[in-house]
């Protein structure tokens, strides 16, 4: 959690313009740092005060939901709907520790909504971690929705393709067999089927949530060992040995 606040904190500081609100935002940090039923009591106050910035919001349910405290919930949600991807991976990293049984069913409903589309990325992400029951019904859905679309979002649908691939459903195959008629999605698809089938690791393959590709089959193919890799036979460098292919003559 430590560097992942420092990142925050950072991001937090070059949103402030007057020195009475860093005061307020260092003392913020120096209770997140207590972790002791009083300071989070305090934190939980950030949280319901009036006229508090929202990176001291942000700070303090991100606090709170690593803490595994559920008053953040309702925060963590409300961020993990905000246009600003930043401030989507905070909630999700915070939701994902937080162990609150609604967190799926809001994530879902995030996902599946076609209005957020574009703001739908970490909440597709948090599914695939959360692993619950949710999570596949909302990326079949999404993704659906996605393919019979005109604008596909790319990077959504991407993600929805190597979600289902890493959580390994069979319910996933038919529209995994359907993305992979796209050939932006070809790779993912068809590593996405490996998985489902047992025949590719599950946390890795051809393509990432974020639309990159680790390669282009997804590995590095080993070079060949023995005597003759490469197609040439190598001789033993040492005096007087012999040759590869030396066959010795029988004596008379």
């Amino acid at each position: 959690m430590e560097e992942e606040l420092r990142e925050l904190a950072a991001r937090a500081r070059a949103a402030l313009t007057t020195s009475a609100d860093y005061a307020a935002y260092e003392n913020l940090l120096a209770l997140v740092r207590q972790n002791t039923p009083a300071a989070r009591e305090e934190l939980a106050r950030v949280l319901v005060a009036n006229g508090q910035p929202l990176c001291a919001r942000e700070t303090a349910a991100f606090a709170l939901g690593c803490a595994g405290d559920r008053r953040a919930f309702e925060p963590l949600v409300m961020l993990l709907n905000y246009r600003d991807p930043a401030h989507c991976a905070t909630a999700a990293r915070a939701l994902a520790r937080l162990g609150d049984p609604r967190t799926a069913r809001a994530a879902a409903v995030l996902a599946t909504n076609p209005l957020r589309t574009a703001y739908a990325l970490h909440p597709i992400r948090l599914l695939v971690e959360l692993r619950a029951p949710e999570s596949v019904p909302a990326l079949v859905t999404t993704l659906r929705r996605l393919l019979a679309e005109r604008d596909h979002y790319w990077p959504i649908a991407r993600a929805c393709v190597v979600g289902l691939g890493t959580l390994g459903d069979r319910r996933a195959a038919p529209i995994l067999a359907a993305a992979r008629e796209h050939e932006r999605l070809r790779p993912e698809a068809d590593t996405a089927l490996a998985q489902l089938a047992g025949k590719a690791p599950a946390a890795s393959g051809g393509g990432r949530a974020d639309g990159r590709r680790d390669g282009a089959r997804g590995g590095v193919v080993p070079r060949p060992e023995g005597p003759r890799a490469g197609g040439i036979a190598r001789r033993d460098p040492r005096p007087g040995s012999p040759r590869p292919d030396h066959r010795p003559r029988p004596k008379p």
